[in-house]
């Protein structure tokens, strides 16, 4: 059913019929309708709410595009306060994730608030089973439980993007099809997509549903007027056929409120998202970036192969946009169910006074990443937990979870 009116927009689920209104002023209310029943029977109370809506509108003279202007809007950098963070609890398709959830979440809670969305009450108590069997305290008072439809365990992709407004916490539904397909054709998203207009209502916070499929997971944001990625995940053909960089460029300058725009190219070897940023290029200040270099010990080669060069030449391309760069060594690589993976570390969840980084396993490496990434972020606690199983399914910490920032 709709959500409650709102001044930027008046939505229920996306894909549905809309009703826009729009005044002289430029202010539009859209209207999603369930069905013809639904506005037959509830047609007056809509107009009513739509009414107030739109003399609230005129009086804050909102623009024709339910937008405010590019330089009140605002992405805030990971490492600034955060309310929350969010994750997905895995179900039964992806049981093998939870000893690693259940270690996120006894470390998240000891820190700050954490919120876990589950699909079903045998979710929620496996995951309170696991919890407590990784140490922590599932009735901990930092844990909030939603039970909310979900199809999958990786929040950061299709988790809310949060930004700021004159002031105001607002929420970004982009589009979301499970990273284009590549995990094959039969895999679930519906569900998933709606997730951040859900949170909205949950927490009663504005929601705008952007039209573009993109994920969290490939947009690293300096929390001043820059944002990072990759553009051959945004530019993907299934993700968004036609697209183009021009158009993208112009898109994430509207969207977010940023001057500068830094999208780097290629997909690294075995990156099943084909090619987040969020797993070679990290920002750990609005100046800096840590991008991955292949060295000996790895199985990329600096330069010479195709995922070392990808690496090179995103340092160089953010090195020419104006960023320091520091190159974070791979340093060797470890065997997992058949296959071999780089420790690359850079997957990390920055919160607040903490830093969890994917560990596997390999004591030499695990040690030495700890060591670097507390040099990234000074006085924080520093977790590096042990996720084999989240990187050979495409991804670790950041890829599952999102941080909501507090105001």
């Amino acid at each position: 059913m709709p959500r409650q009116l709102r001044c930027l927009r008046f939505t229920s689920q996306k894909n549905l019929p809309i009703i826009r209104l729009q005044l002289d002023s430029g202010c539009i209310i859209v209207l999603a309708l369930v069905s013809v029943i639904y506005v037959r029977h509830r047609m007056a109370r809509v107009l009513a709410k739509a009414v107030s809506a739109l003399a609230l509108c005129a009086i804050m003279n909102v623009s024709a595009n339910h937008t405010i202007p590019a330089s009140s809007k605002r992405v805030p950098a990971e490492w600034e306060p955060q309310e929350s963070v969010w994750l997905q609890w895995p179900s039964e398709f992806e049981r093998v994730f939870q000893p690693g959830f259940a270690q996120m979440s006894a470390i998240i809670s000891r820190y700050q608030k954490l919120n876990i969305v589950y699909d079903s009450r045998a979710d929620l108590a496996q995951a309170t089973k696991a919890i407590a069997a990784a140490g922590g305290d599932p009735d901990h008072a930092n844990i909030v439980w939603h039970q909310i439809p979900n199809d999958s365990a990786w929040m950061r992709d299709n988790g809310p993007v949060y930004l700021v407004q004159d002031g105001q916490l607002r929420i970004q539904n982009w589009g979301f099809n499970a990273w284009g397909g590549a995990f094959g054709s039969d895999i679930p998203y519906a569900q998933d997509d709606q997730l951040p207009s859900l949170l909205g209502e949950l927490l009663d916070i504005p929601v705008e549903v952007v039209d573009i499929v993109h994920e969290r997971g490939n947009l690293e944001f300096n929390g001043v007027d820059s944002v990072m990625l990759n553009w051959s995940t945004l530019g993907d053909p299934d993700r968004n056929p036609g697209y183009t960089r021009a158009q993208a460029e112009r898109d994430l300058k509207h969207y977010f409120g940023v001057s500068r725009v830094v999208m780097v190219e290629g997909v690294p070897d075995g990156d099943l998202t084909r090619g987040h940023i969020d797993g070679f290029a990290r920002f750990i200040d609005s100046e800096t970036v840590v991008v991955s270099q292949c060295t000996s010990g790895a199985q990329c080669s600096p330069g010479d192969d195709a995922t070392g060069s990808i690496y090179d030449n995103a340092a160089a391309t953010i090195a020419a946009a104006g960023f320091r760069v520091i190159r974070d060594p791979i340093l060797g690589q470890v065997d997992y169910r058949g296959r071999s993976f780089d420790t690359n570390y850079l997957n990390w969840l920055v919160g607040n006074g903490f830093v969890i980084a994917v560990g596997f396993g390999d004591d030499t490496t695990d040690a030495a990443a700890r060591k670097r990434i507390e040099g990234y972020f000074p006085g924080r606690d520093v977790h590096i937990i042990e996720m084999l199983a989240s990187w050979y399914g495409g991804g670790g910490v950041h890829c599952h979870t999102n941080d909501q920032p507090a105001l």
